[in-house]
C-alpha cells in the first residue's frame, strides 16, 4: 500500500512539474503562421541639393574616388521618387515574443571613405561588426543619447586592422555616427524590436515574419523625421503600406 502511494505522489510531482513547464515555456511564433508587411516611402517635392565631399586632404582616401563626385547622403532619391535609407520598423503593438535576437550579426564598412550602409538598422542585442576597408586610418564614433542607455564610444581602426564588434542594449532610432578623422564621413544606427527594413533606393520596403496583429509602423529618416500608420497583419497575407515624405 506505502508502495502505491509512494508511487502516485511521484507521478503527481512529475506532472505538475510539466504543467509549470509548458506554462513557463517561452512563446514562439510559427513562421507559416506569420505574415509581411511591403510598402514604398517616396519623396513629395524636388529633392535637396546634396552637399559635396572634398576628400583631397586624405590622398588614400581622394583615390577611392577615381576622380567621381562624391555627396552627402542625407536624403537619397532613386527611380520614381523612391526614397532610400528609411528604417521602418514597429513601434508599438508587439508583445516581445515575436522574434528571436538575430544570429547573424549586422555589418558596417567603412569604404571609399565612407561608412557603409549610410544607415543600418539592427535588433537590441544583435552583434554589429565595423570594418575597416580603406589604406587609411579610421574611427568609428557613434553618439547615443545620454538618456537612451546606450553607451557612447570611440574606437580607432588602422588600415588593416581586425573588426570592431559591438551590441546595443536599448532602442533608439537613430544613433548618429561620425568619424573625428574625416568630418563628411556620417552614418546612423537604428536600434529597434521586432521586425523591421530600411527602404532600398525604390523606396520598397519589406517587413518578414510578422505575426498577425494590428500594429503602429514608424517610417524614420534623417532629415524629415518620422511618420506613423495603423497596419492589420493577417497570417499568410502581406498587409500593404506607403509613406510619402514631403520635400523642403
Amino acid at each position: 500500500m506505502k508502495t502505491k502511494l509512494t508511487i502516485a505522489v511521484v507521478n503527481l510531482s512529475l506532472l505538475l512539474v510539466a504543467v509549470a513547464f509548458v506554462r513557463s515555456a517561452p512563446t514562439t511564433v510559427d513562421a507559416s503562421a506569420t505574415g509581411q508587411i511591403v510598402g514604398t516611402v517616396k519623396l513629395d517635392g524636388q529633392a535637396p541639393h546634396q552637399k559635396l565631399i572634398d576628400m583631397s586632404k586624405d590622398p588614400a582616401c581622394a583615390q577611392t574616388t577615381g576622380g567621381a563626385t562624391v555627396t552627402a547622403e542625407n536624403v537619397v532619391v532613386g527611380a520614381n521618387a523612391g526614397l532610400a535609407n528609411v528604417v521602418v520598423y514597429i513601434s508599438q503593438g508587439l508583445t516581445g515574443n515575436e522574434a528571436a535576437t538575430p544570429s547573424q550579426p549586422a555589418t558596417m564598412e567603412q569604404k571609399g571613405c565612407k561608412y557603409v550602409p549610410h544607415v543600418l538598422a539592427v535588433n537590441v542585442g544583435q552583434h554589429m561588426t565595423v570594418l575597416n576597408d580603406d589604406k587609411t586610418a579610421h574611427n568609428i564614433h557613434p553618439q547615443p543619447n545620454p538618456a537612451g542607455g546606450n553607451g557612447q564610444w570611440n574606437k580607432s581602426q588602422t588600415a588593416g586592422s581586425g573588426p570592431i564588434d559591438v551590441a546595443w542594449t536599448n532602442e533608439e532610432v537613430a544613433i548618429p555616427v561620425k568619424c573625428n578623422i574625416h568630418p563628411w564621413m556620417r552614418a546612423y544606427i537604428a536600434v529597434v524590436k521586432g521586425p523591421f527594413a530600411v527602404s532600398s533606393d525604390t523606396g520598397s520596403f519589406k517587413l518578414d515574419n510578422v505575426p498577425p496583429g494590428t500594429y503602429t509602423l514608424t517610417a524614420w529618416q534623417e532629415t524629415y523625421g518620422t511618420q506613423t500608420q495603423k497596419v492589420t497583419v493577417a497570417a499568410g497575407k502581406p498587409a500593404t503600406t506607403d509613406f510619402i515624405f514631403k520635400a523642403k
